[in-house]
C-alpha cells in the first residue's frame, strides 16, 4: 500500500553570498514526506539540514525549485500568504525554546492559537488538555518560561506548535540543549504525537533521538546520500537500534 505524500520538492536549491561568494547549501534536492511518517533528516555539520527543514516550513524560501504542500506550490505564495500557510499547516519546534518571556507558558499558548481566529475559552480549554497530554501539571502552565526547567518549557513550546492542529510538525534540533531526562521527555511526546497520526519532520545529530524515526534521509554536500526505514520505533529493539547503527555508519557518520 502507497503511502501518501504530503510534500514534494522538485530541484530545489538554496544559495548564500559569503564575502561574495555563493555558496550552495542545497543542490537540485528531489524528496518526499509521506503523511504520518515519523521522518528524521541527518547529516554532518554544515548539510544543509536546518536549510531544508526551514525550506519545507516556508519559514524561507528556497533561491530555486519547488515545494509542493499538499498539491499546493507553497513557493509561489508572497510572505502574507506564507503567514496564513504556517498558521495552518505546520507546527515549529525550534532549539531554542523562543517563548516570550513576559507571558505565561498559557498565554504563550492561547496567543498562537489566536492568530487562527480561535476563541480564547476555547482555547484555553485545548490547551490544558494538551498540557496534560505533555506531562506539564496545570500549576505550571501559569508561569513564565524562566521559571520552568529546560525540558517543561521545550514541553510548552511543543504545545504551542500542536495548538493550531498542524498537519507536520518540524522540529529543529529540539533536544540539543536538554538533559537527558528532558531529551526523553520530548522524543516521548513527539513519538506519541507520532503514533496518534501526526505526522513529524525533525532534524537532528543524536542517534538516540534517531530511533525515534521509521524513515532517516541523510544529507551530504545538499543532497540526499541515503535512506533507512527502520520500522516504527520499539523501545529496546536492539535489532532495529542496529540497523540504524549500520546506515549511519555507512554514511560516514
Amino acid at each position: 500500500m502507497s503511502k501518501e505524500v504530503i510534500i514534494r520538492t522538485d530541484k530545489l536549491s538554496k544559495s548564500f553570498s559569503v564575502g561574495g561568494k555563493q555558496q550552495h547549501i542545497l543542490k537540485n534536492l528531489d524528496m518526499e514526506i509521506y503523511k504520518g511518517d515519523f521522518t528524521v533528516i541527518m547529516g554532518s555539520s554544515g548539510a544543509g539540514k536546518s536549510t531544508l527543514l526551514y525550506a519545507l516550513s516556508g519559514m524561507d524560501q528556497p533561491s530555486l525549485g519547488r515545494i509542493e504542500y499538499a498539491g499546493k506550490d507553497i513557493t509561489k505564495m508572497n510572505d502574507d500568504q506564507l503567514a496564513v500557510f504556517r498558521r495552518r499547516y505546520c507546527g515549529f519546534v525550534f532549539q531554542q525554546i523562543h517563548l516570550v518571556d513576559s507571558m505565561s507558558i498559557m498565554d504563550n499558548v492561547i496567543s498562537t492559537g489566536m492568530l487562527t481566529g480561535q476563541k480564547q475559552k476555547a482555547l484555553a480549554e485545548k490547551a490544558k488538555t494538551l498540557f496534560e497530554r505533555v506531562g506539564i501539571r496545570e500549576e505550571l502552565t501559569k508561569k513564565f518560561p524562566a521559571q520552568l526547567s529546560g525540558g517543561e518549557a521545550q514541553r510548552a513550546a511543543m504545545v504551542r506548535a500542536i495548538i493550531n492542529d498542524p498537519e507536520v510538525v518540524f522540529a529543529d534540533e529540539p533536544t540539543g540543549a536538554l538533559n537527558s531526562a528532558g531529551v526523553k521527555a520530548v522524543l516521548d511526546v513527539l513519538t506519541d504525537l507520532n503514533r496518534n497520526g501526526q505526522s513529524v519532520v525533525m532534524v537532528t545529530h543524536d542517534i538516540k533521538s534517531a530511533r525515534r524515526a521509521n524513515r532517516i534521509i541523510y544529507l551530504q554536500d545538499g543532497g540526499i546520500m541515503g535512506e533507512c526505514e527502520p520500522g516504527s520505533y520499539q523501545s529496546g529493539d536492539k535489532e532495529r537500534h542496529e540497523k540504524i547503527r549500520r546506515f549511519l555508519e555507512e554514511m560516514g557518520w
